[in-house]
């Protein structure tokens, strides 16, 4: 791994405030925050609709990576964070939309609530880019 570090903004007022960035590139990794279902308006896409929020925050997620200079064919984990275990199914199908191929390392769990009482999930994921990418 080399010793760039690089850093990718979404340009959330959240990143200057809380201290960290949309994604970092490190070498040949690429670090993507939770990602969360706000649309390109800073709204919250899919109140009350689990599957699509999950879109909207994997959607997010190939954004950050298309910046870093990878494709999701380069996503080696992903965490899945839902607010209600009930969802995880229409979460998981919708993941598997987009990763059925890829087959990253994943990890689902329920956590007790995100910033937004409205938000159902959080997506972070990792992709690596082998030297020459």
């Amino acid at each position: 791994m080399s010793g760039s570090i690089r850093r990718i903004s979404s340009g959330a007022p959240w990143e200057e405030i809380v201290g960290y960035s949309r994604a970092v590139v490190a070498g040949d990794r690429v670090l993507v925050s939770g990602t969360t279902a706000l649309g390109p308006d800073g709204r919250l896409v899919g109140p009350g609709d689990p599957a699509a929020q999950a879109r909207q925050c994997i959607e997010n997620i190939r954004r950050a990576l298309a910046e870093a200079g990878v494709g999701m064919d380069r996503v080696v984990r992903t965490r899945v964070f839902v607010t209600d275990i009930g969802h995880w199914e229409a979460v998981g199908r919708m993941h598997g939309e987009y990763f059925s191929e890829i087959r990253p390392a994943c990890t689902l769990v329920e956590v007790s609530r995100l910033v937004d009482p409205e938000m159902l999930v959080e997506i972070e994921a990792e992709a690596w880019m082998p030297d020459g990418d």
